[in-house]
């Protein structure tokens, strides 16, 4: 284990790294301070998802499935069969009147499917010479089943039996999945989103598609559940929509668009302009009150009750954020493809501070966006109640970009990146305690010193 004692501050409206900080110097609100490097993997890990309150599984394009314990970094099994990278991967747990047991369900570019059980590595099932390679899965637990997403839409049963599925006419297929109310799902085709509905009759399943939402102008690469009444979309385009979950109708939409400051050079403006992907909605997540997007090399958080701009950062990383997290609803994280991991907190503005640059926020209208006209613009300076992103904690570690991370709160947070490693930060004040407990204990068996 690594002692790793970063921090994070601002200078002039730009993240800038500080230094390394000493003993007796004001410490950041960072608490991941201390490090452990994983190593299983010898390519990309860019999946990782959490089995228990103590265990992770991590995936990538080595075609292996490690399962880790987060409490002390130990390796606990291997999984092997696929041959080609992983694509998917979700957990399944099935629950009887004793127990309850979790395994995992993979997919993989070799165009197969594999159950997985995690404690004693066994692939349990597995299927074989699919029609084209899943990229997505959703796991219905409430009905027992499970989906895939591709080129084709697939219901399966908990023994890994197809109950139903139907063929879609899209060049890049289904790319996420997510549940909606009474027995239906959404499905994110290119641009649409299509709404299919699960009928369960006995033990037969079948699935019908009953609408398509076609509001959005570009690629969907974000689809996430808010509540049972509201999920969202965000595009490549940066445009983020909020739906209601029941009738499928725009309850908001707002388009995210680059605003240069008026007092700007033409220089600087041209140097300033921004390439396509920099307006692309990466990743979203949420709490089920405030939505976190990150758009470009940008953080954003959006209220769902206001619907409303909370607060944002133009630029959090130096290149694009892959994937966020609200840890409550002032503190966030984020990592990125330049390497790090940051951690950020929501703060009230000075009472002397002068109103926040609209920056990437322009406008938003609540209309639909294939309409022509709207309502009027409104810019993020005349927003009431706008707030800052302060910067908390810096985790650097990784060489390569980071993918994702999985929280287990007290018990740490596990980060994976294309430097083929996975890192498991602690808090090192915490494990400093648990050392000295542990150090006491043994004193007083052996009588002292």
């Amino acid at each position: 284990m690594l002692r790793w004692i970063l921090g994070g501050r601002e200078a002039q409206g730009s993240v800038e790294k500080s230094p390394v900080l000493c003993i007796g110097e004001e410490q950041p609100k960072n608490r991941f301070t201390e490090l452990q490097v994983l190593k299983g993997h010898f390519d990309i890990v860019r999946f990782l998802v959490q089995i228990d309150d103590f265990r992770c599984a991590s995936a990538g394009d080595d075609g292996l499935i490690l399962v880790w314990n987060v409490e002390t970094g130990e390796r606990l099994q291997e999984l092997r069969g696929h041959s080609q990278q992983i694509t998917a991967i979700t957990t399944f747990t099935c629950n009887n009147e004793v127990t309850s047991h979790t395994s995992l369900i993979t997919a993989s570019s070799d165009r197969s499917l594999s159950l997985w059980d995690p404690d004693t590595g066994n692939r349990v099932q597995t299927i074989s010479d699919l029609q084209s390679s899943v990229k997505c899965l959703l796991v219905l637990e409430r009905l027992c089943v499970w989906v895939s997403g591709g080129e084709e839409l697939c219901v399966w049963n908990k023994d890994f039996q197809l109950q139903c599925h139907r063929q879609n006419h899209s060049d890049t297929g289904i790319t996420a999945l997510i549940e909606l109310p009474k027995n239906c799902i959404a499905a994110a085709m290119d641009k649409e989103i299509v709404i299919y509905r699960l009928t369960v009759c006995d033990s037969s399943v079948s699935v019908a598609e009953i609408r398509r939402l076609s509001d959005h102008q570009d690629q969907i690469r974000a689809l996430i559940n808010i509540n049972d009444r509201l999920f969202a979309s965000g595009s490549h385009a940066g445009e983020l929509v909020l739906w209601d979950a029941i009738e499928w109708n725009i309850l908001a939409y707002q388009h995210i668009l680059w605003e240069e400051s008026q007092a700007s050079t033409q220089t600087e403006i041209r140097m300033g302009a921004p390439k396509p992907s920099e307006m692309s909605i990466q990743h979203l997540t949420t709490n089920g009150k405030l939505i976190l997007a990150a758009v470009g090399s940008g953080l954003y958080v959006y209220n769902v009750e206001t619907k409303a701009v909370v607060t944002y950062r133009k630029v959090a990383h130096d290149s694009n954020v892959l994937h966020t997290m609200l840890l409550s609803d002032s503190e966030l994280m984020s990592c990125s493809e330049d390497g790090s991991v940051r951690m950020w907190e929501i703060q009230d503005l000075p009472p002397s501070a002068e109103p926040a640059s609209p920056g990437f926020f322009g406008m938003w209208s609540f209309s639909r966006s294939n309409k022509q006209s709207g309502p009027p613009s409104k810019k993020v300076m005349d927003i009431p109640n706008i707030r800052m992103l302060e910067l908390t904690g810096d985790l650097i570690g990784h060489s390569g970009a980071v993918q994702m991370f999985v929280s287990f709160k007290e018990n740490g947070l596990v980060t994976c990146s294309t430097d083929h490693l996975l890192i498991l930060w602690k808090n090192g004040e915490q494990q400093s305690q648990l050392r000295s407990q542990v150090l006491f204990q043994k004193l007083e068996e052996k009588g002292g010193l």
